[in-house]
């Protein structure tokens, strides 16, 4: 969605600031203004806005309404206590303008400007695809009349930077305005051009500006503009907050709308919500720009349209949880309220190139089970037909979701017409006509020749199965010169952006089409030096090369002649500008990014024109030509290729602007005639790189494709070249076309569809107007997209009639090695795993801990311990627990700088070591003398105490083994000089535990101990020990056996290390600080032996 109107009071606001800029001070519009709403304190406002209490007054709705004037929308010439009244008397208000009602909610109040009629002009600023186009009126105003046949009008090349204050006083633009005026109006008007273009607008109208006789000041009074929204990145701080993009008058904007449109910011997916009616029973969740269109057109058409809710789109692969929200927020915005006939959700799409069906139906899924009750309440139908990459797991799970929460689900798959689901749902179809994707019935037999939703399938294949012959690549075409290169078997690439999926899939098919090369010769990624890639060529691997030098990747790969450019919206201007330095070898470029600034694209068309370098996109998934190359993800799935046929050349050539229509073009045109001989999306952009046109010019001049086939949409003119191409003989070869979007005369209101392009700005721009003059100029119009497919047919089997077209014999399907990882994820094969994981997982939209999602860990603050418990034992332990393991970790941070691990981690760290290696120097000491005694000490006591033998006899039999008693020990502690360490730990586990069994035994040895030796106390690392065991025993987490065997692991010495890691690299640190040099023991702490005696 590129061109979004603004408010006239932000609109006039970025007047008032750039037109001072631009001009240099020369004209100054008075930025006095203030926006309304019912929130606003009108009390006080006076006190930030003096000038309302000392100026003649305007005030009028800002909400998008057209003549408000002579609706008398416009109080004029008041003081600020009229004003007030005027508002208040309107405020919530709602009212009717032309057809349209809504309520009034947001007033812009001006200082009045007092003029005379003869002072109103009439302004308005359009782009085009290569130009900006001034139309000037000398009678402006309410009563300005039909701008189109009156205005004059000057059109400038969008290359044409500086345009200068003659060339527009010079031109005709300002035919019987007064001499002494031209000059200034000439000024004003160069200025808004550049303040036009800097801010790229894609609209502003000005009715009246009024030229101000005393002083030659000029004031805009009413203003209409749009920006493009797109280019947001490009202004940051030019913008300034002036750019809110209001809902059109008529249709209330709801809070979701505005949540959706959030979340659409926040994803590289393109996620579009529009509330039409909240009351409305027909709900749609449709994949993909195209075909959102195409289902709210056939809803439109079968009679339904006043009750259709929403429109709206998912599609660019959004993630499960994205996925998972936006099926949310619709089901809550159906679930309102209830209808007592019941409602409809239809969950529809094309056949998508690369979105992962089963992923995005995942979170459609968890949402439908979340929210079953409502649905039910409700009484929800939901009908589903989807397709594309993974969609058998995915029709599959949504089958199981239907059994498991008892909700009425109809599912379909690509054997299903992608509208017939619309039908089915209004009750005008009948069900048994069409099975759902796993009924036995498509296993059974074939699809028949023609059904209800417009397909049928070729029975050729079976017929002439016994006269099969070997696929062989086609050859290059002799073809007229197009700027568009005619792709052939020998056509090479260089993709832009490390797109590994898309590249194995280009390789795949180019595999399946028996081309002798991979049509991807190289890679571009300027952010890593020059590197190889593997990839599969059929079972073989090859290496593709990766360069950083777009230079030097066209001088070492000579024979590319093609380029598809993946790279970011906010990046790829820079790369095509690149590109197109190197016209003398590149002759197309294929932008995927959706979302370039109409500015930048308008600018790379004229540029590529200018070189002869034919431009697919923006915004397109590509093109495909069977048999030869495919650009990107072009035709999906290899199971979609093969469904589709599109191996090898068919007879039917087509374009479209939609690609996910584009697949769904593939199947229709499979299943109703001999296939796809080229297909290519150019883009659902206002300002596609190649048009309609020439691409069907390049089709009708090859003598290879008998049919051709188009796709239009509501916007833009580009259709009329057609027909005017088809009426005058220069495109004379069938023509089925069908222009998508008629359902936007149901609307009372401006809509715009999910392609930015897909808006119409005035009559001729409508779909129904745009399919009569197709059907008039001679194309073969269906009477709607359901019959497209019957149209197809209907005029390939007259060719095949006539003679003039002679089906070849269908070749023999060919195979190609799937993936490993796809197909494990189809359960169609398994291996054992190199590696198994039972601790985390970071495969899902959120890493889990031992199945805890990480949101989780934070929401309920388990803290360090909470995770450590998580991790080492796969349980979650209760908070007094995790609070010890704290405890652990803070006691055994760190014991000074003289401990043999800090000591080598401080030796390492003035050596010039790096924090690792020096870390690493310091834990290489933990072992049984230094930090290893946590986990004997825990074995010995628990050993000991489960056996019951008493504390005296166990000293002794210790003594008499002359073992060591593992924690008992300190060097300086004592019973009457205790370690404070000591005494917290203990506390703590006697308050906290439910059961201190060895504890208790080992300070029933320290008493035996002590009385033989002072300093021969339960020492820190036996009182952890002791603790932890009875900790572990008895927290309910674990059985006796498992915590002795998690003791024996090692836990105790490895919280030993991560505890003491903190104090090592604290050492490190410090001595990093205080810039320490080499460290060199002295000499005289060194006994310096000789060997003599030794």
């Amino acid at each position: 969605m590129s061109a979004k109107a603004v408010r006239e009071y932000h609109g006039k606001k970025l007047l008032a600031k750039y037109v001072k800029e631009l001009s240099n001070g020369k004209h100054v519009i008075d930025a006095r203004g203030v926006l309304i709403t019912s929130d606003t304190d009108l009390t006080d406002l006076p006190a930030q806005e003096p000038w309302l209490l000392t100026t003649p007054l305007v005030v009028k709705p800002d909400q998008l309404i057209k003549r408000r004037g002579k609706a008398g929308l416009v109080g004029i010439k008041l003081d600020w206590e009229a004003t007030q009244a005027w508002i208040a008397e309107r405020m919530d208000t709602e009212i009717g303008v032309e057809s349209v009602r809504g309520k009034l909610t947001h007033f812009i109040v001006e200082p009045f400007v007092a003029h005379a009629q003869d002072d109103e002009y009439y302004v308005c600023l359009q782009s085009h695809r290569d130009t900006d186009e001034i139309l000037f009126c000398k009678d402006g105003g309410v009563d300005v009349g039909d701008v189109d046949t009156k205005a004059k009008r000057l059109e400038v090349s969008i290359q044409q930077e500086d345009v200068s204050v003659d060339l527009i006083s010079s031109s005709s633009l300002f035919d019987g305005v007064a001499a002494d005026r031209v000059d200034s109006l000439a000024s004003f008007v160069a200025t808004l051009l550049k303040v036009y273009r800097k801010l790229n607008f894609t609209y502003m109208e000005i009715n009246p500006i009024v030229f101000n006789a005393t002083d030659g000041t000029i004031v805009p009074l009413d203003l209409a503009a749009k920006l493009d929204e797109t280019a947001a990145f490009l202004h940051p701080g030019h913008w300034d907050g002036h750019a809110d993009f209001p809902a059109p008058f008529g249709r209330q904007e709801f809070p979701e709308e505005l949540y959706i449109r959030e979340l659409d910011s926040k994803t590289g997916a393109s996620l579009k919500l529009t509330i039409l009616n909240h009351s409305g029973r027909i709900w749609t969740m449709v994949a993909g720009g195209g075909a959102s269109v195409v289902y709210a057109d056939t809803i439109s058409d079968l009679g339904f349209g006043k009750e259709l809710a929403n429109y709206g789109e998912y599609s660019g692969a959004p993630s499960t949880e994205h996925t998972y929200e936006y099926a949310k927020t619709l089901i809550g915005l159906m679930t309102k309220e209830k209808d007592p006939r019941g409602k409809i959700l239809i969950v529809g799409g094309g056949i998508a190139n690369f979105t992962d069906v089963a992923a995005t139906f995942t979170g459609l899924i968890k949402a439908l089970t979340n929210f079953q009750d409502d649905l039910k309440s409700h009484k929800v139908d939901i009908w589903v037909r989807r397709a594309g990459p993974n969609y058998q797991e995915a029709l599959q799970k949504m089958r199981e979701t239907a059994r498991s929460t008892g909700l009425p689900i109809r599912i379909y798959g690509p054997e299903t017409h992608i509208t017939a689901v619309v039908p089915l749902a209004l009750g005008l179809a009948d069900e048994v006509n069409f099975p759902e994707f796993d009924d036995e019935r498509h296993q059974l037999k074939p699809l028949s020749k023609r059904t209800a939703s417009g397909n049928h399938l070729m029975a050729m294949d079976e017929d002439k199965a016994g006269d099969r012959m070997s696929l062989k690549p086609q050859k290059a075409d002799h073809e007229a010169d197009h700027k568009v290169e005619n792709f052939t078997a020998l056509t090479r690439c260089i993709v832009y952006g490390l797109q590994h999926r898309a590249v194995q899939g280009m390789l795949d098919f180019d595999y399946m089409c028996k081309r002798e090369k991979p049509s991807v010769a190289a890679m571009i990624f300027p952010f890593s030096a020059n590197h190889y890639i593997k990839f599969y060529w059929g079972t073989d691997e090859i290496l593709v090369p990766v360069y950083q030098s777009m230079k030097e990747a066209f001088k070492k790969q000579p024979e590319v002649t093609v380029c598809v450019n993946f790279a970011s919206f906010r990046s790829v201007y820079a790369s095509v500008n690149e590109m197109l330095e190197f016209s003398d070898q590149i002759k197309t470029i294929a932008i995927i990014a959706e979302g370039v600034p109409e500015s930048q694209t308008r600018e790379l068309n004229k540029k590529a024109h200018d070189k002869g370098i034919g431009i697919i996109g923006p915004a397109t998934v590509g093109g495909i030509k069977p048999g030869c190359f495919r650009i990107g993800n072009t035709g999906g799935m290899l199971d979609n290729i093969v469904m589709s046929k599109l191996y090898r050349p068919g007879s039917v050539a087509y374009v479209s602007k939609s690609g996910g229509m584009s697949n769904e073009l593939n199947n229709i045109i499979c299943r109703n005639s001999d296939g796809v001989y080229e297909g290519v999306a150019i883009g659902g952009d206002r300002y596609p790189g190649s048009r309609f046109i020439d691409h069907l010019l390049r089709y009708n001049d090859n003598p290879s494709v008998h049919m051709l086939v188009l796709l239009g949409e509501v916007g833009g003119v580009d259709e009329y070249e057609i027909c005017e191409a088809v009426k005058s003989g220069r495109i004379n070869k069938p023509l089925i076309a069908w222009c998508i979007g008629t359902c936007a005369s149901i609307f009372p209101f401006e809509v715009q569809f999910g392609h930015a392009g897909a808006l119409a700005q005035g009559n001729l721009e409508t779909a129904s107007a745009k399919n009569q003059a197709l059907k008039e100029a001679g194309a073969h119009v269906p009477d709607n997209f359901g019959e497209f497919g019957n149209k197809v047919q209907d005029v390939y089997d007259t060719l095949v009639t006539s003679g003039s077209l002679v089906p070849v014999p269908e070749p023999e399907t060919p195979k190609v090695p799937m993936d490993y990882t796809w197909a494990k994820r189809l359960g169609l094969v398994r291996k054992p795993a190199n590696f198994i994981s039972s601790i985390s997982d970071d495969r899902g939209e959120e890493l889990t801990y031992a199945g805890k999602p990480i949101s989780e860990v934070f929401e309920d603050d388990i803290g360090v311990g909470g995770v450590l418990s998580l991790l080492w034992f796969r349980r979650q332990l209760p908070p007094y627990a995790t609070k010890f393991i704290d405890m652990i970790l803070m006691v055994t941070a760190d014991h000074g700088p003289a401990v043999s691990g800090a000591h080598n981690t401080i030796v390492a760290a003035r050596a010039g070591k790096d924090l690792v290696s020096s870390l690493a120097s310091g834990l290489l000491t933990i072992g049984p003398r230094f930090g290893g005694a946590l986990d004997e000490a825990a074995a010995m006591f628990s050993a000991a105490s489960d056996t019951g033998v008493d504390a005296e006899q166990f000293v002794k039999d210790m003594r008499r083994s002359n073992k060591l008693i593992m924690g008992i020990g300190h060097k300086i502690k004592s019973l009457s000089n205790p370690d404070k360490r000591v005494e917290i730990i203990k506390a703590y586990a006697l308050e906290n535990f439910t059961d201190n069994t060895v504890l208790n035994f080992a300070l029933a040895v320290e008493q035996v101990t002590t009385k033989k030796k002072a300093n021969l106390i339960l020492n820190v690392d036996g009182c952890i020990a002791v603790c932890f065991v009875d900790m572990m025993r008895n927290c309910g987490a674990f059985s006796t056996e498992e915590a002795d065997e998690l003791v024996n692991n090692g836990c105790l010495n490895g919280l030993f290390v991560l505890g003491r890691s903190v104090g090592f690299i604290g050492h490190y640190l410090d001595q990093k600080r205080l810039k320490q040099g080499l460290y060199r023991h002295p000499w005289d702490d060194i006994s310096y032996l000789s060997g003599d005696g030794l």
